[in-house]
């Protein structure tokens, strides 16, 4: 079971990479039509370079399927990470062109898939409909509309091709294919049996989806309160991105015609509506307002609460890692530097009373009818270009009323079962060791006989991680570090990475580990990887 935690989150954090695109779409798009639709002039210089912009932004959410199948390989592939996405690039095309010539042969193409066409062939109306939706034209190719699901699929199995055959050995006249080639050769030859195994197998699938779809619509805010709720109860585990990404960017979150386009996801939604001169507010019920609420509101009462119950004389210290953590969660929606200060030392308040009340403020998101692009400040600088879309003018009640909440609950929670939270062990501080203090505790000797000047953080993590041999992959999500290792009893504890090691919280899986950082966990990242030498 652990095992297939681990897999899950080593995959949930390798579908993050592509989300940086995601991110630009939201500004390139929204500033962009802004611009072009409301404030400049048609023909002109500035004109056409803002249509540029604009134009930029589509062709990244238009792709997406394109940028999780290199983003997933390059992510998992454990060396050579180059030619492992360009394994994925290979697989990804010849994927949707096996399944183009497949269909073909079955008689299959653009113009006898047409309802027209399916309605002379004899198919009911609703028939000729429902089959009909399971084609597309991708990037020049007549095939399945699968949306982010080919690149997930094809990004997982290129993955798995490079990691199994990148060291592969072949006798000396063919010594020119192996290794990183004979990945690109088994790639193209993987692609036609499973082209021709999702050519039968995706309609299933995409029925499956589509009861999904129904589910999520017809239950209304009950089946918002569950995905609110789940999306926080699934952040420790790593894999909640696994229930958001298919509802945001995929027809699982629903579709809408937008200027005679269609759009797949509640975010691809929102960014159509963006660039639509015609449209006059965003889709309120797009599972990701509620963040407003507890990111602007809720969180920062939790934080405050947990300044007010620290002991007095720490309260400087709670207050200088506190307010940073708040900053940066207002600005950029990274939420998880707050919650894993109490998740660790409280995991009952957390899922029992945390989650739940995040689910509520989707919910109430959703009633108010909160229509705005963005749920982080920096995130919504496109709405000032565009302020007769956004209809929010209930936050003014809403984030006082949800503060009051969070507030009362928490500092109620802490002191009521006397929660350690930051300020209340008196045993706890936070401090910087160096390697010879590290070593010397490994060795239960007094961390005071070291002399010699602190090692970088870095340097400490490769040594708490039970040192470079025992290291065998290292990435990143937005906030955590996720390493692989040979064997786990070599790490050091979870007290040891939050005392000494700058860790905001742990979370361990089978021979796996992740260590929370916050936004900075990119620049260790790369520090870490620069040590090991590993790309």
């Amino acid at each position: 079971m652990k095992k297939i935690q681990a897999k899950l989150q080593t995959f949930a954090g390798a579908m993050m990479v592509p989300i940086i695109l995601l991110v630009l779409v939201g500004f390139f798009v929204g500033i962009g039509s802004a611009f072009t639709n409301y404030i400049l002039s048609e023909g002109t210089i500035l004109y056409k370079l803002f249509s540029m912009i604009t134009n930029l932004g589509f062709m990244f959410m238009n792709n997406l399927q394109l940028w999780f199948a290199v983003g997933i390989a390059f992510t998992l592939s454990k060396k050579e990470k180059g030619w492992g996405a360009f394994a994925g690039l290979i697989l990804f095309f010849c994927f949707i062109s096996s399944i183009q010539r497949f269909a073909a042969l079955n008689g299959w193409n653009a113009e006898t898939t047409t309802v027209k066409a399916l309605l002379e062939k004899g198919y009911s109306e609703q028939a000729a409909l429902n089959f009909n939706a399971l084609w597309s034209q991708s990037l020049g190719f007549f095939t399945y509309n699968m949306g982010i699901f080919s690149g997930i699929i094809t990004g997982l199995v290129a993955a798995f091709l490079h990691n199994k055959f990148v060291d592969k050995k072949l006798p000396a006249m063919f010594a020119f294919f192996a290794g990183t080639k004979f990945v690109i050769i088994m790639a193209a030859l993987a692609s036609i049996p499973l082209a021709i195994v999702f050519y039968y197998v995706w309609p299933y699938i995409a029925s499956g989806l589509q009861g999904i779809t129904q589910f999520i619509s017809s239950s209304g805010l009950f089946g918002t309160f569950v995905f609110g709720t789940l999306d926080k109860m699934l952040l420790p585990f790593g894999i909640h991105h696994l229930i958001a990404f298919p509802i945001e960017y995929s027809k699982v979150g629903g579709t809408m015609s937008v200027d005679g386009v269609l759009y797949e996801g509640v975010r691809n939604i929102i960014n159509g509506q963006a660039a639509s001169a015609a449209a006059t507010g965003y889709i309120t019920r797009n599972f990701t307002n509620g963040r407003l609420l507890f990111q602007l509101a809720g969180l920062p009462a939790a934080a405050l609460a947990m300044y007010h119950t620290a002991m007095p004389e720490k309260r400087k210290k709670v207050a200088a890692i506190l307010v940073p953590a708040v900053f940066t969660l207002a600005l950029v929606g990274i939420s998880e530097p707050i919650e894993y200060t109490f998740l660790f030392v409280a995991p009952l308040l957390y899922f029992l009373v945390y989650a739940p009340l995040c689910g509520l403020c989707y919910v109430l998101a959703e009633v108010a009818k909160i229509s705005i692009n963005g749920t982080a400040l920096f995130f919504m600088i496109p709405n000032i270009f565009q302020p007769q879309k956004v209809h929010a003018m209930s936050l003014i009640w809403l984030l006082p009323l949800v503060f009051a909440v969070y507030y009362f609950v928490f500092k109620f929670a802490i002191v009521k079962f006397n929660l350690k939270t930051p300020g209340r062990d008196t045993d706890s501080e936070v401090k910087l060791m160096s390697k010879k203090e590290y070593n010397n505790i490994k060795e239960g000797k007094d961390a005071a006989e070291s002399t010699i000047a602190e090692e970088s953080l870095e340097v400490r993590i490769v040594e708490a991680l039970g040192g470079a041999d025992n290291i065998e992959t290292v990435t990143c999500c937005a906030t955590r570090l996720r390493v692989t290792v040979k064997d786990d009893s070599l790490i050091v504890t979870d007290q040891d990475w939050k005392n000494s090691l700058e860790a905001l919280g742990v979370v361990r899986g089978k021979n796996s580990i992740q260590v929370i950082y916050g936004v900075r966990v990119g620049n260790i990242t790369t520090a870490v990887k620069d040590i090991l030498q590993i790309d």
